[in-house]
């Protein structure tokens, strides 16, 4: 059966470790699993313009020995002259991997219904899953592990890093609780979600509009954006989101020694202070080059469990994970 990545729930908890663990082991050595050998390429569609994603994405694809096949808005009929279906029927026999930055969640999804190689989501605008799997992979290298540990996100609660790092968190046995304003938080079947995978994980998620009820006790302290991408015109203004911004004083109402995550770009000044992102709790550049090894671990898992890996690639990997 092929495996996509789709949403963060789409691994279970023992597999979200597989991934890290590998993730880790291609960080220390990035040259050494060929899963896309050949080259093979894979198809990476671009609806969004996007600097982290396209680099880490490109350069993965590149250092487990494949060719990635970039395509930008307008370079491709999909969408317009051809039906996601069709699009996917062509691709699956052309390419290995098929990794989308989009708008509608339920268009990944209809391309993975009728896709045999696996779909990844790049970004959407219902969750940003390859993100977390950077972010999760920070935290443990910065706090040695996941269970237990408290995560807070302050800003737009509605939008889809909140969604994700609620999920994430609860399938990595985390606390997590996000904190916005009055119409910007998560949808409830999203915190139902996350509550759900928390009851088997022993994580918690809550959500609040009292900041310093999300940051007391924080180990991670997590913002994004106050405007998403594709929602300029019908952006709040800053002073929705002031009592949420990511400061001196936010940081000190958490636990000492918290770890700052920001998925990038962050306008400085809004969501987060040049103080903050820049000092010496920040974790954001490392967050952002572990995108490069998370996206590597979770394009070779994916094909190894689609049964598309070759012998010595499925080898290699079990190896990794099952140490």
């Amino acid at each position: 059966m092929t495996r996509h990545f789709l949403t963060d729930l789409d691994l279970s908890p023992d597999e979200l470790v597989q991934v890290l663990d590998l993730a880790d082991r291609l960080k220390a050595e990035p040259y050494a699993l060929g899963a896309l050998a050949g080259p093979q390429t894979a198809a990476v569609i671009f609806d969004k313009t996007s600097t982290r994603t396209r680099v880490s994405f490109a350069a993965g694809i590149s250092a487990l020995g494949g060719s990635p096949l970039i395509i930008n808005p307008g370079e491709a009929q999909l969408g317009h002259k051809e039906s996601i279906a069709d699009t996917a029927r062509v691709l699956e026999r052309q390419v290995s991997l098929i990794i989308w930055r989009t708008y509608a969640q339920a268009g990944l999804e209809e391309m993975a219904a009728y896709s045999r190689v696996p779909v990844i989501n790049a970004l959407s605008d219902a969750y940003h899953p390859c993100q977390l799997l950077a972010d999760l992979m920070t935290v443990r290298e910065r706090l040695g592990s996941l269970q237990g540990r408290r995560l807070a996100y302050l800003g737009d609660a509605a939008n889809n890093m909140a969604a994700s790092y609620l999920l994430a968190g609860a399938n990595a046995g985390m606390k997590v609780c996000v904190a916005g304003p009055q119409g910007h938080l998560p949808a409830d079947h999203i915190v139902a979600a996350a509550a759900e995978r928390a009851r088997t994980t022993g994580g918690e998620v809550a959500v609040t509009t009292d900041p310093a009820q999300a940051l007391a006790g924080a180990e991670v302290v997590a913002t994004d954006t106050w405007v998403s991408m594709g929602q300029q015109e019908a952006a709040e203004p800053a002073e929705t989101f002031a009592d949420y911004q990511l400061n001196a004083q936010a940081l000190q109402q958490a636990a000492d020694g918290a770890v700052v995550l920001h998925c990038l770009p962050a306008t400085r000044g809004a969501e987060i202070t040049a103080e903050v992102m820049d000092g010496p709790a920040s974790a954001v550049w490392d967050e952002a080059e572990n995108r490069l090894h998370a996206q590597k671990a979770l394009m070779a898992w994916l094909l190894v469990e689609s049964g598309l890996a070759a012998d010595e690639v499925v080898q290699w990997v079990r190896q990794e994970v099952s140490r």
